[in-house]
């Protein structure tokens, strides 16, 4: 079993290469299963995540998502020292801030979204993700939840249970999207 420094650098390169082989093909199937779950959610607040590196933008598919136009939004805001997270009001412009982890933020009063999307850096079928190593979701999960956590992947990050060995701190999702479609 790799380590999960290693597992992460791995699931980087994966994913930057899937990204940039699979261009928008593979953004608007995404986009198109999310908002078919996020219909049937039908979420009062969404919880997001601006995108790093190669994450699918559930930002930008959320705004752009007619049914979603009457949906409160939050965005995440991380604290290094507390090992926090919080979510914030969103008013739909881009963040001007970043947070203690470097993720671009908003501010905004703290808020507690009923829908949060969680980005994947890799994640198995029975709905656990590695994330970048903070454990800022896995935490804020434990102390909600009543959240309905959504998993947002690309499929090519899929890695064995094995491989990832959860660990008793590790939140599960209640399921994954990607581009191939609902995923546990």
């Amino acid at each position: 079993m790799p380590s999960r420094r290693a597992l992460r650098e791995r699931l980087h390169r994966i994913r930057d290469e899937f990204a940039a082989a699979s261009g928008t093909a593979a953004q608007a199937a995404l986009a198109a299963h999310l908002g078919k779950v996020l219909d049937e959610l039908q979420p009062q607040r969404l919880g997001l995540y601006w995108p790093l590196r190669s994450e699918f933008n559930a930002a930008v598919a959320c705004l752009g998502d007619r049914n979603l136009h009457s949906v409160d939004l939050a965005l995440p805001f991380a604290r290094r020292p507390s090992r926090e997270l919080q979510f914030r009001a969103w008013d739909r412009a881009e963040p001007t801030l970043r947070d203690d982890c470097g993720i671009p933020t908003i501010e905004g009063s703290p808020v507690v979204p009923d829908v949060v999307l969680v980005p994947c850096l890799g994640f198995t079928a029975s709905g656990y993700r590695l994330g970048y190593g903070g454990g800022f979701y896995d935490r804020w999960l434990a102390a909600h939840p009543h959240v309905t956590a959504v998993g947002v992947a690309w499929s090519a990050t899929e890695i064995t249970e094995a491989d990832l060995a959860p660990q008793p701190h590790d939140q599960p999702l209640m399921l994954i999207i990607t581009e191939r479609g609902v995923v546990g």
